[in-house]
């Protein structure tokens, strides 16, 4: 009798995942690995940029036959037929977003003197450094714990980037004034407003200035961004807080933080011990 070992091959599994943010009139995030699946011939309305974590797609676009490898980018601009499958027999995983043309205009609106929408010629992008910014913003944009102002922000910031870096006419970033009031103005709403979720947008709007210029202009003034200066009000408030008996549960929800432990990352991160080490100072003090 011959003792024989057979060996079978593991398919990966193929998964997606797909949610909606409400910034920038709706950008959705796709989170997907694919084997064997093949897309059929689509367009979108919108754009699609994304990056290859793993593996590889093979897709047809513009008439050429394209592969985006592990670390590169692919995208589609609107009305572009396109198909996709893997190109290995590992297929590839990617993360994608997809948002209407107004979302680029918007960033568009801080790179150009007459702004138009962008248009990207190449389906496959050789750049790094912006395929690490996709990812990482994909990660933040889908944790709960992060603000929706440093969600819609750190989205800004990554079309701003793709746009300046790869569209056909990029332009250059506008100068940013002495916009005193309006710093001012959102200041003073965070401060009013900080136990809520309120978004970039409806930051700006409240203080009369773009988004992504408020960003800029707030960051000019004060040394930090908006999202970076709720935290630290969120973070002052709960210090406060502390010094009472509420359960630190309660504390973090009225001050913002989705929970406990989002309320113990950040205050350990800004004052250097967790909440509960500080409320025993206080009261042996």
């Amino acid at each position: 009798m011959h003792n024989a070992t057979m060996q079978h091959s593991v398919t990966p599994k193929e998964s997606a995942s797909m949610s909606t943010l409400p910034f920038l009139g709706g950008v959705d995030l796709l989170r997907a690995r694919f084997v064997t699946h093949s897309f059929s011939k689509h367009f979108h309305e919108g754009f699609a940029v994304g990056c290859i974590e793993h593996g590889a797609m093979r897709f047809r676009y513009r008439g050429e036959s394209m592969v985006a490898p592990a670390g590169q980018i692919n995208l589609v601009v609107p009305g572009e037929v396109h198909d996709g499958h893997g190109a290995t027999e590992e297929g590839w995983a990617y993360r994608m977003f997809y948002m209407q043309p107004e979302a680029l205009m918007e960033a568009a609106r801080l790179l150009m003197v007459k702004p138009d929408l962008p248009n990207f010629q190449a389906g496959v992008i050789d750049d790094p450094e912006l395929a690490n910014c996709i990812c990482r913003t994909h990660h933040i944009v889908e944790n709960p714990d992060i603000s929706a102002i440093e969600k819609e922000t750190r989205l800004l910031w990554l079309l701003s980037n793709w746009i300046s870096r790869h569209a056909d006419e990029p332009g250059s970033w506008a100068e940013t004034g002495n916009e005193h009031r309006a710093v001012s103005r959102a200041r003073d709403i965070i401060q009013a407003h900080f136990g809520d979720d309120l978004s970039l947008t409806e930051l700006g709007r409240l203080a009369g200035l773009s988004p992504f210029h408020l960003v800029r202009v707030f960051e000019k003034e004060l040394g930090v961004t908006p999202h970076g200066y709720l935290t630290q009000v969120r973070v002052e408030s709960a210090k406060h807080r502390l010094s009472g008996t509420d359960r630190l549960a309660d504390i973090a929800a009225e001050c913002g933080f989705s929970d406990q432990a989002h309320l113990t990352r950040l205050f350990k991160r800004q004052m250097g011990i967790t909440p509960g080490k500080y409320r025993k100072i206080i009261q042996n003090n």
